[in-house]
């Protein structure tokens, strides 16, 4: 059943479905993750916003006004300028002078966006084709809209092209002689600095069969307030800036006016709450900056992801664990705080394992935590059910509430492939019998023969389970009943009680049957006399019967002497006395088991029984009020019965 469960989180893992709690799950974690980001990173961000376009009167702003911006930019040595604005159409006026610009400063990079033409691609600036200077600034957007990976590379299968947040790095880098090379553990992977980018692949971390194209890693923005500096347009047109700012900085240039749609939604904010969009120039900020840090080794290592063998483990491991939950806890409220327990272990590890940049799955095994545990608990619930109807099949309404509590209680140890385990035991049997009922019988209706019996049954029946005993089996008016057959680890002197409850439990029966002739007599009912006879000795106890159709019983040798004394010369012409309406015969053992007690016992002899070879020293029982002299029967042969 657990591997069910197991195989069935993996079928919904496998083919997607979840896949955006997961992410979701991912974008939770990296809210916790502690951020690094240094107060002053070295990138500018110059904006054009609304109340730029409205001083300049329209959009886009023209190649003159884009050249004198950079102009001015350039005069204070900036180590990178990028553009993330579209250039491959001419905006007049300007062109020449935005040529002049371009050609007169390497550091300035201009973007494109990959693809042919006819499909949705836009080039760069004609005079910058063939050159390193153009990047696309094409951006990976989820299907839930969110932005988590970014981009190095893209090739069309002929051509070759590098990111604008990646040139804009090796730009800045330039200085420092740091440049990317084939990382040393496989030369297909990217290694920046002292730091390997490993390139992200369709399955890893919660995505499933995502698009790969290209060399792709996880962003790990670490987004804040105000992170890089910004000076506005129309700040750049009339001098009024910080110098400060673009020396030795990494300027964007780029859009935020909120009539020219460059937003984006990415999972990292620093807090709980949902991220706001960013414009397209402030996330390739973070771009940069993300790579900056794995050249200059800041302390901060791409995101990694775990193998798809070590993930289906640790999904099997929550789901093992959910089964132990099921199996070993019980109640509404322990269940659900063990399971309670179980999601904060392991969000606690989850969270731990992002902080020092390791995305382990979330969602699929917390799903299997919670499912396993719920479908482990109500399969044991029908199986108790089933044992429990088994029990109740079995014993009926003819146990006591304890016995039944007891043996519920200790079900595991009495049940064996739906059957009771068969145990040998020490037990004393009971039988009783009506004395002439069946000629009783002949003179009633039949509706009333049954009316009176189940009036006789009913109160016998409480008798014998208030003593501890087991109604065991009914034939016509005999009732078998059996003291001590649930009982593991039985002792001396769990035996010795036994037989007491037996005994004492023939002195009630015998006392009852007096009060059920006195209501029977002032009824107008036949009277009867009840014969009993028990003995005490090893059985086997178990159940007996088909599939369909189970029966406790007990069998031993015990059993056939207890059944032959209650039946002991039934049909001679011995005479009852007018007092008596019971006979209580118990055979050796039970008498040597029995101890010090309140009754009378006289030797009836030895006796040889039907069917036993050996004789047997057989007693009758009586109260001590009014028994009789005892008898001297020494040897007596069984005539009937």
């Amino acid at each position: 059943m657990t591997f069910l469960v197991f195989l069935g989180v993996m079928g919904l893992r496998w083919e997607g479905i979840l896949e955006s709690a997961e992410l979701d799950a991912y974008d939770w974690t990296l809210h916790l993750r502690p951020t690094n980001t240094r107060p002053n990173p070295p990138i500018t961000l110059v904006t054009i916003t609304d109340q730029d376009i409205r001083t300049l009167g329209h959009w886009p702003v023209t190649d003159e006004v884009l050249a004198r911006v950079l102009d001015v930019m350039t005069t204070h040595h900036p180590r990178a300028i990028g553009v993330d604005i579209y250039r491959d159409l001419e905006v007049p006026p300007g062109r020449q002078e935005l040529d002049r610009v371009l050609e007169a400063h390497p550091e300035i990079l201009m973007v494109m966006k990959f693809g042919k033409i006819e499909k949705g691609g836009i080039p760069g600036p004609a005079m910058l084709q063939g050159t390193d200077r153009v990047g696309f600034n094409d951006v990976i957007v989820d299907s839930g809209g969110i932005v988590r990976r970014g981009l190095l590379f893209l090739d069309d299968g002929t051509n070759f092209y590098r990111a604008f947040s990646l040139l804009l790095t090796l730009q800045y880098l330039q200085k420092e002689g740091i440049v990317p090379q084939a990382a040393l553990e496989n030369s297909d992977w990217v290694q920046l600095g002292g730091t390997v980018i490993r390139p992200f692949e369709s399955h890893d971390g919660g995505y499933v069969e995502a698009d790969a194209q290209g060399y792709q890693y996880l962003l790990d923005l670490e987004r804040e307030e105000h992170v890089f500096p910004t000076i506005s347009f129309g700040a750049i047109l009339a001098g009024t800036f910080n110098p400060e700012l673009i020396q030795d900085h990494i300027i964007i240039v780029g859009v935020v006016a909120q009539g020219v749609k460059d937003y984006f939604y990415t999972s990292q904010c620093g807090t709980l709450t949902a991220c706001p969009p960013i414009p397209g120039i402030e996330l390739h900020g973070y771009m940069v900056h993300q790579l900056l840090r794995f050249a200059k080794g800041e302390g901060l290592v791409p995101i990694a992801t775990v193998p798809d063998s070590l993930e289906a483990v640790w999904i099997g491991l929550w789901v093992l664990g959910g089964g132990f939950i099921g199996v070993w806890v019980r109640g509404a409220w322990r269940f659900s705080l063990a399971v309670l327990i179980g999601m904060a272990v392991l969000s606690g590890v989850v969270v731990s394992g992002m902080r020092y940049g390791m995305w382990i799955p979330f969602i699929p095994p917390v799903m299997g935590l919670v499912i396993n545990a719920m479908v482990v608990t109500a399969w044991l619930s029908n199986r108790e059910k089933q044992d429990r109807a088994l029990l109740m099949s079995l014993f009926s309404r003819h146990v006591s509430s304890e016995v039944a509590q007891a043996v519920w209680e200790k079900r595991e140890q009495f049940l064996e492939k739906g059957r009771l385990r068969p145990q040998k035991l020490v037990v004393t049997t009971l039988f009783t019998d009506l004395e002439g009922f069946t000629t009783v019988a002949e003179d009633m209706e039949p509706d009333m023969v049954l009316d009176w019996l189940n009036t006789y049954m009913e109160r016998m029946v409480k008798i014998i389970n208030d003593h501890g005993g087991l109604v065991d089996d009914y034939h016509g008016d005999m009732i078998k009943a059996d003291f001590g057959v649930f009982l593991l680890g039985q002792t001396e002197a769990n035996v010795r009680q036994d037989v007491n409850n037996a005994v004492g439990c023939a002195v009630a029966l015998e006392q009852e049957m007096r009060h059920l002739n006195s209501q029977w007599q002032q009824q107008g009912l036949p009277e009867v006399r009840m014969r009993i006879g028990m003995q005490t000795g090893p059985v086997v106890v178990g159940s007996l019967g088909s599939e369909q159709r189970l029966k406790f019983t007990t069998i031993g040798d015990s059993v056939n002497i207890a059944s032959r004394l209650e039946s002991f010369q039934k049909d001679s012409l011995e005479t009852w006395s007018k007092d008596e309406v019971c006979r209580i015969l118990i055979g050796e053992t039970t008498k040597q088991y029995l101890g010090d007690h309140p009754w009378v016992l006289r030797e009836v002899g030895m006796i040889t029984l039907r069917g036993k070879a050996n004789r047997i020293s057989v007693y009758r029982l009586y109260t001590k009020t009014g028994s009789p002299e005892p008898c001297s029967v020494t040897s007596i042969e069984q005539t009937g019965g």
